[in-house]
């Protein structure tokens, strides 16, 4: 995804009152998954301009960022810089990724896998570079939400970044990390407010309760998956 659109991008989402909510959400309970990082050698798989790298360095982590636009890795070594982390970065595909078996403790992918076409070859990847115990974390776009429709819709006729991205549901995340020869842990949703600053205010507080009822309605899907020993 990251060759598709420029890094300014990200700061522009960001910066928007329903981005800077949006991703909080989303961060909160992807790291939240992930589990405690300090010590931990992590990889940040389609880092684009490195919010979760960074914020998994700042925690204590050793972290190598991949992605594959230099322009976006760049991009993030001038945010690791402002926030005073130190990252690895290198350039790759999560399809061929250029790590030895067993490299890391932990994986972060998010909103990676619904922009590449050989999802078995990257779910194997993935699971390869963890070392036994380890956790990969599945960031996604969850296909049952107003989110989703909403990007389908701006796509019907026309070529958009969302033309070709597939959403996700939550049985497919577990059949793919279980077919990488990983043991599902959970499944969580996160972002079921509309994509409107206004009712994301109000219902963002609630996210933690809304999470516990279900995935049906969230626009973005957190799966993890430990390698067995």
């Amino acid at each position: 995804m990251s060759e598709s659109i420029a890094p300014s991008a990200y700061e522009t989402w960001r910066a928007s009152p329903l981005g800077s909510i949006t991703e909080r959400v989303e961060m909160r309970l992807a790291l939240e998954m992930a589990g405690p990082l300090a010590g931990k050698r992590v990889l940040d798989v389609g880092t684009g301009d490195g919010t979760y790298a960074i914020e998994a360095a700042s925690r204590g982590a050793t972290v190598v960022a991949l992605d594959s636009s230099q322009a976006m890795l760049a991009a993030a070594q001038v945010r690791a810089k402002k926030r005073g982390v130190c990252l690895e970065l290198r350039a790759g595909m999560v399809e061929d990724l250029p790590f030895k078996t067993a490299s890391f403790d932990v994986i972060i992918a998010v909103t990676v896998l619904c922009f590449v076409r050989d999802v078995e070859s990257a779910f194997d990847e993935l699971s390869r570079v963890l070392v036994p115990g380890g956790r990969l974390v599945i960031g996604e776009l969850g296909r049952w939400s107003v989110w989703a429709a909403k990007r389908r819709i701006q796509s019907f006729g026309r070529q958009t970044l969302w033309s070709t991205a597939h959403f996700w549901t939550a049985g497919e995340l577990r059949r793919r990390l279980i077919a990488a020869g990983l043991q599902v842990e959970a499944v969580h949703g996160a972002v079921y407010f509309p994509p409107v600053a206004s009712v994301a205010r109000v219902m963002a507080p609630l996210e933690t309760v809304l999470s516990n009822l279900g995935t049906p309605g969230a626009a973005f899907l957190c799966a993890v998956g430990r390698k067995v020993s």
